[in-house]
């Protein structure tokens, strides 16, 4: 992302603390969540070659006003401003994505030095500033090469993961403790290689369950390479967007939406990774896409090396239901305009919206849904700590004649979600953290620019970094652990 121009400015202050409400435990973490493609920029310098995103972003057509990533929120020339930004606003935790083609350019071979120079170079600024850095391997952005030599739905690319998360390791594991494997696998499977509005823009059902399973199998790999690499104590985690599956009646027909569409979403990942098995519905619905003769015999317990942390990216839950007979087809599931389903063997679902508040993103703002999913989570997968990755909200974010970015409904939204988050410690779900997605405004995929979840706006014509109203709101929450009664921004 760009640089932070302050100046006088003085909104990059944390607000006066407010008198607060009931606070979360003792060492709860606040952070701010990136990812390399959508705020780095420089994408043609010292020595990084092209990723799948790359690629995709400037095929026509494929993102929105054909926005791409080649600048971005220009991150890489400006870590410095942006890391003062961080440390200005009382931010103690930060999660950022590592760019595969920087660290290893072609998928394979030598480490490229200047890549890791730099993401060094951000390890320390943070460091010096009393910020915990956090690190995601993976967050989308395969190497091109290996998309040319058949990509996630290959399982040579799980193992050329593994040789790249060592590389980085070994340079950065000495001062980085926590470290992800991936961000969203279902994403990369299935908006990447099911429906296409993802890079690489396939739409193969049955590559999209292979490359759901060579991405898992990286992930147990990746674990095993984090445990020799690391020092002991650090932190090994993987990072999933599980959701809420609800249904408009309690209709047997609907309530099997249900089921199927929570078990693509949501058991496909996380049954794997913390029971060692996938679930038997799960293939049984989709025996007509594939045979699932991918999965070898030693792959599950590869998978299921235990981790130590899983982080929860959430948004808005999912309302399901059966299509009835003569109805057209409904998508209102939030992953983008598409004649593919990204959910395979699943066509005949419909996705529907709820009523209520929404987001730019047209997603529905209902933190019950993510109070339901940590409460679920700790039921069904009881003794594994988990961690708020990504939470929340796009909106028509402008800078007003005075200079300031007010976004009331984002504040609402941090307010109502981070009371879930509450309400779900109290019940006793074990939460160690919240990271607001995300910092900057930034390369929302394939919305392209169009859509604003940053805490601190950026024009990306001087790439000015402004903080909004929300950020000095979130900035007084982590300062005292606490949700401030008001939602009021003092001018």
């Amino acid at each position: 992302m760009s640089a932070v121009q302050l100046g006088t400015d003085q909104s990059a202050q944390p607000a006066s603390r407010p008198r607060t409400v009931e606070g979360f435990p003792a060492g709860f973490r606040w952070g701010a969540a990136t990812a390399a493609y959508q705020i780095e920029g420089a994408v043609h310098e010292d020595g990084r070659s092209p990723s799948i995103w790359d690629t995709f972003s400037h095929r026509p057509g494929a993102v929105h006003n054909a926005d791409n990533g080649d600048i971005a929120a220009d991150h890489y020339h400006r870590i410095a401003e942006d890391v003062r930004l961080m440390a200005d606003l009382g931010i103690t935790d930060y999660r950022f994505s590592l760019a595969w083609t920087r660290i290893q350019p072609t998928g394979q071979g030598p480490a490229n030095q200047a890549g890791l120079d730099f993401y060094q170079r951000l390890v320390d600024a943070l460091l010096e500033h009393g910020i915990t850095p956090t690190v995601t391997a993976y967050h989308w952005d395969l190497p091109q090469d290996l998309e040319d030599a058949g990509g996630w739905p290959n399982r040579d690319t799980a193992y050329r993961f593994a040789e790249y998360l060592g590389i980085a390791a070994t340079a950065l594991g000495d001062r980085v403790s926590t470290w992800t494997t991936l961000n969203e696998p279902w994403c990369s499977a299935f908006l990447g290689y099911s429906s296409g509005v993802h890079a690489p823009g396939r739409s193969e059902p049955a590559s999209s369950l292979a490359a759901a399973h060579h991405l898992l199998l990286a992930h147990g790999l990746g674990v095993g390479v984090l445990r020799d690499i690391l020092p002991a104590g650090h932190t090994v985690a993987l990072t999933l967007n599980p959701s809420t599956v609800r249904a408009p009646t309690d209709e047997p027909v609907d309530q099997d939406a249900v089921r199927r569409i929570d078990g693509l979403a949501n058991r496909l990942f996380l049954d794997p990774v913390l029971r060692g098995e996938y679930p038997a519905d799960v293939l049984a619905d989709t025996v007509s896409v594939t045979d699932w003769s991918f999965v070898r015999q030693s792959d599950l317990a590869e998978i299921s090396r235990p981790i130590d942390l899983l982080g929860v990216n959430y948004y808005t839950p999912m309302l399901v239901s059966a299509r009835r007979p003569g109805a057209d087809a409904v998508r209102a599931d939030g992953h983008g305009a598409s004649s593919h389903s990204p959910w395979p063997a699943a066509d005949d679902i419909d996705f529907l919206h709820p009523a209520g508040r929404r987001t730019r993103m047209d997603w529905a703002v209902d933190g019950t849904g993510l109070h339901q999913l940590l409460v679920r989570l700790g039921r069904d997968y009881p003794g594994i700590p988990m961690m708020i990755t990504e939470n929340g909200a796009a909106y028509d974010d402008y800078v007003d004649p005075t200079g300031r970015v007010r976004d009331p409904e984002r504040i609402s939204y941090l307010r109502e979600h981070l009371g879930a988050v509450r309400s779900a410690i109290g019940d006793g779900v074990d939460v160690r953290g919240y990271f607001v997605w995300s910092l900057l405004d930034n390369f929302e995929w394939a919305y392209g620019y169009s859509k604003r979840f940053g805490i601190v706006y950026v024009d990306f014509a001087t790439q000015r970094r402004i903080p909004k109203d929300s950020a000095r709101w979130y900035a007084a929450a982590a300062a005292a652990n606490e949700l401030p009664v008001q939602d009021e921004i003092a001018d």
